[in-house]
């Protein structure tokens, strides 16, 4: 295909997206489906072309003086790959296999800087909606904020100490890969591969380093996350929401093989994944707990737990840099019915907690309404729990990690917050308490 075919088949797939309020990923396999001549590098660079021209919806839009897929690529090209207008007519030609040449009307909005006087959140480009929810967590810094959640995400990789060292760990995928990943000054035990849309992403999965276990894909706000919570060797901990198995796989080398972990999800399905994992990673100290009808799996784990890590489900606000596509699907109901997920999930788990113990609340959430809100309706509700105060995790991590975080962690009246402006992370939310009865 050529470059202006490829953009004719954005403008489609964005069209087809908008319309019919689909998932971008499942526009794009229809596409390709249904246009079989188109190879690979051409569905990657359409795909690519879909997500930055999704991560940049609103700004693009207005640029453009218009709502449809047409606009946000005109607009695309104007504000953030900075083409001037005559650089996008000979894109917008209307030759064979490119899109119609631009009108007198989208000349001169493409002619116009706009959008300095644009509201925030097309600036920002995030939902209109949510504009008090982003106001109250960030305030002036909105945009600034937002606009950071709107650039693409590098890929991070963890270090499983269990069966490498990070020094090792980057040679070896350096000698794999042709090229050295960076090493994030926030965590010792990551490695970084930025974007390099000319090659791709590299298939981690298929390495030797992943293959024996040596390394992991997890964000490093993610990681951090699990940093935070606190595991020790020779705790009890329960995973409440444990997915695939993320955070446990973290925690596990934090406890060096030593204590107990429960993983533990009220969906099996997606639970299944962690066994493969537990076995790559040559972890020992990890019991599964599967779901079963008519049965209590974990009623023997009763006041028993150290610490109990609540992954609650969200809205998933923080990774938008990954799903740019979410942000524009989200809608006033389904966060509703995510606070009462938080609130359930969040009451269920606290009756594991030995008194002594920690209960740990995580979100890869922006939005106080799913983070400090639900914490606060916890607390409120049982005084025998206090919130471990901001400063004193980050203490104890730097000097675990022997690192300075500086501004990267923010510290917030009831927990941690990551952001990719500030700690080149995805965001989180990150809030532990104390059982003192």
């Amino acid at each position: 295909m050529t470059p202006v075919a490829r953009i004719s088949a954005a403008i489609e797939v964005l069209d087809d997206i908008i319309d019919r309020r689909r998932p971008a990923a499942d526009a794009l396999k229809d596409w390709g489906l249904a246009h079989r001549f188109a190879g690979s590098k051409d569905r990657r660079a359409i795909g690519d072309l879909v997500f930055d021209a999704l991560r940049h919806r609103s700004s693009s839009a207005f640029a453009a003086g218009g709502e449809n897929g047409r606009a946000i690529i005109l607009g695309l090209f104007r504000v953030h790959r900075g083409l001037d207008v005559a650089a996008i007519e000979q894109l917008i030609s209307g030759e064979r296999f490119a899109p119609p040449p631009l009108t007198d009307e989208e000349r001169t909005a493409l002619g116009t800087d706009c959008l300095a006087g644009a509201p925030d959140h097309v600036r920002g480009d995030y939902p209109e909606w949510l504009a008090d929810e982003l106001g109250r967590v960030f305030g002036a810094d909105v945009v600034a904020e937002m606009q950071a959640m709107a650039a693409s995400a590098p890929l991070d990789l963890r270090v499983n100490t269990l069966k490498s060292e990070p020094d090792n760990a980057a040679r070896e995928l350096a000698a794999e890969l042709g090229r050295a990943p960076e090493r994030p000054p926030l965590s010792p035990l990551c490695l970084r591969l930025p974007l390099e849309p000319e090659r791709g992403e590299p298939h981690i999965a298929s390495t030797e380093c992943f293959l024996k276990g040596h390394i992991e894909i997890q964000d490093l706000g993610s990681q951090l996350a699990a940093e935070f919570a606190g595991a020790r060797p020779g705790m009890q901990v329960l995973d409440f929401c444990a997915g695939g198995g993320g955070k446990t796989l973290a925690m596990a080398p934090a406890m060096q093989n030593h204590g107990q972990i429960f993983a533990y999800d009220s969906d099996r399905r997606r639970l299944a994944p962690i066994h493969d994992r537990l076995a790559r990673a040559g972890i020992r100290n990890v019991q599964v707990r599967t779901p079963k009808p008519g049965s209590d799996v974990l009623d023997d784990l009763e006041r028993r737990m150290d610490l109990v890590l609540v992954d609650a489900p969200c809205t998933g606000t923080g990774t938008w840099r990954r799903n740019p596509d979410a942000k524009w699907r989200i809608r006033p109901g389904s966060l509703a019915e995510r606070q009462k997920d938080q609130a359930a999930v969040i009451e269920a788990a606290s009756r594991y907690v030995k008194t002594g113990g920690r209960l740990a609340y995580i979100t890869c959430s922006l939005l106080e309404s799913e983070n400090s809100d639900r914490v606060a309706a916890f607390l409120a509700d049982h005084p025998g729990f206090d919130v471990v105060a901001p400063d004193t995790l980050v203490s104890a991590f730097e000097a675990e990690a022997m690192i300075e975080t500086g501004s990267a962690v923010r510290r917030l009246p009831l927990g941690l917050m990551l952001t990719p402006r500030q700690s080149g992370t995805d965001g989180f939310f990150i809030a532990v308490l104390a059982r003192r009865s």
